[in-house]
């Protein structure tokens, strides 16, 4: 029986021990849509972007309209034709045939090129703001004691379906970042 008192106690010392150091820990949540609509650096990475962006499709955009330049002249070309001067307009198709096909396999190539310089792109620019913007949230979490810090922003990759609690830390996040605290931050609940 003595033994039995002793594990109970000790299973209540436990017991309140672990739920006092779960009370201790702080929880909070950020927006991080609303944080980097109101970051400078996002405005200017995406005009960055866009400029970038819009230079690869008008080099596509230049290549297509020489090749259909090509294709019209070559459905011309054989309008033209008749049996008197089918060998020679014949071999000029076979030559235009050959010269579409490889200019639609450079386009092709460009394409691919582009889609995968755009995209080096965007990371080349915005992974250094996601970076910042989460040091931040690291120091301001760190700050402040957080144990924890959601985001409740639609996008993001945890889905944070009901929030009673917590601290709302974009503020601080924005502080730190040092952007005026001008655009005020939806809560999301």
């Amino acid at each position: 029986m003595k033994t039995f008192v002793k594990v109970a106690v000790v299973a209540v010392g436990l017991f309140f021990t672990s739920s006092a150091v779960n009370a201790q820990q702080k929880f909070a949540h950020i927006n991080s849509a609303d944080l980097l609509a109101v970051m400078p650096d996002v405005k200017q990475a995406d005009a960055k972007f866009q400029t970038f962006q819009k230079a690869k499709q008008g080099e596509i955009e230049l290549m297509q309209a020489e090749y259909q330049k090509k294709l019209t002249t070559a459905q011309e070309k054989e309008k033209t034709l008749s049996e008197a001067n089918k060998l020679v307009v014949g071999k000029e198709l076979e030559t235009m045939g050959k010269e579409l096909q490889e200019l639609g396999k450079r386009i092709n190539e460009t394409a691919e090129k582009a889609k995968q310089e755009v995209e080096a792109k965007h990371n080349e620019l915005y992974q250094p703001i996601f970076k910042k913007a989460g040091d931040a949230v690291n120091a301001v979490a760190k700050e402040k004691g957080y144990a924890y810090v959601f985001d409740v922003s639609p996008n993001a990759g945890a889905l944070v379906l009901y929030s009673e609690g917590g601290d709302d830390i974009i503020a601080l996040v924005k502080a730190k970042l040092g952007i005026a605290a001008t655009a005020p931050a939806t809560a999301k609940k």
